[in-house]
């Protein structure tokens, strides 16, 4: 098992790493999406807009808007080449340099002569970047296409846009069937906010970091230091060979989930200190947890591995 980041030092900063604004087709300004973020109690932000042509690529300059208690990571949504659906990429790419080097995608459709969006994921990654295949479900993306993108941190299993705008929230299918074909992938929720609708608010990473500032948190992410949430919160792992002892701020379940049909649920009511037998995980090379409150809100834990 990796160790536990409740371990380790720091504190945890609450942030999101999906957003937009009208610099692509948010309807806010960055130095307002900034404000609001700020406002609603977190401690930092990446806003992702749009990285095609007819919004002139841009990576969007938050740094004047970082404060002595929130800041900002640089970053953007890239788009290149298509899926096996003809549509085309989208790749969330947390921590870009300003002088990324613009793809050629002129809009949202593909074109010929594109970099393929495994190309255009590998070359964020070798910039710096915490890459993050984004909202499977919403784009139809199929398993190839998944399984494609060898340089990713994470999935994307909860997409509160996608939830409040179609239904399609979700990425948990995807990430697991990636964890049980021998991939090492985390996860993150994120609100992938325009502002145009009740998108906001509603996904985030906690971070475990020495300090909030824009490296330390970028490093965290790409270590895998942090949790994802809708609402709860994990306040304590401990794994041990035939059981996991799960902290939490009160809730009704807590979800143990392995490989194809390995699980194992404890019921409860304002569950805070949770011991889940891995009976039924036994030849599970992987695992992770969900948990799930009293209103149906969800935390999940990174993988861990045997």
């Amino acid at each position: 098992m990796t160790q536990s980041i409740f371990d380790l030092p720091g504190r945890f900063w609450r942030g999101n790493l999906h957003t937009h604004s009208d610099l692509s087709d948010g309807v806010l300004s960055p130095a307002e999406v900034c404000q609001r973020y700020q406002d609603e109690g977190y401690d930092f932000l990446a806003l992702t807009d749009h990285f095609v042509g007819e919004y002139n690529y841009p990576i969007a300059d938050t740094k004047p808007f970082r404060t002595d208690s929130f800041t900002t990571i640089l970053g953007a949504e890239l788009h290149s080449g298509a899926m096996e659906n003809g549509e085309l990429w989208h790749i969330l790419a947390v921590g870009l340099p300003e002088d990324f080097a613009p793809s050629h995608s002129p809009s949202f459709h593909p074109v010929a002569g594109q970099e393929t969006g495994p190309e255009l994921a590998q070359r964020a990654w070798d910039a710096g970047a915490y890459v993050a295949i984004a909202h499977p479900e919403w784009g139809g993306m199929s398993f190839g296409d998944a399984n494609s993108i060898k340089a990713a941190h994470a999935v994307e299993v909860y997409n509160h846009t996608c939830g409040v705008d179609c239904d399609r929230a979700n990425g948990h299918y995807m990430l697991d069937q990636l964890l049980t074909a021998g991939r090492q992938l985390n996860l993150c929720a994120t609100d992938d906010a325009h502002f145009s609708e009740p998108d906001s608010f509603g996904g985030w990473v906690m971070v475990k970091a020495a300090e909030n500032t824009p490296q330390a948190l970028l490093d965290a992410l790409k270590a895998g230091h942090y949790y994802s949430s809708t609402g709860p919160d994990f306040t304590g792992i401990v794994w041990e060979e035939d059981r996991v002892t799960v902290r939490t701020s009160p809730v009704k379940a807590v979800i143990v989930q392995g490989k194809g049909s390995h699980s194992f649920c404890v019921h409860g009511t304002d569950m805070t200190d949770t011991e889940v037998p891995l009976e039924r995980l036994r030849g599970s090379p992987w695992m992770r947890i969900t948990i799930v409150d009293e209103t149906g809100h969800r935390a999940w834990s990174n993988p861990v591995y045997r």
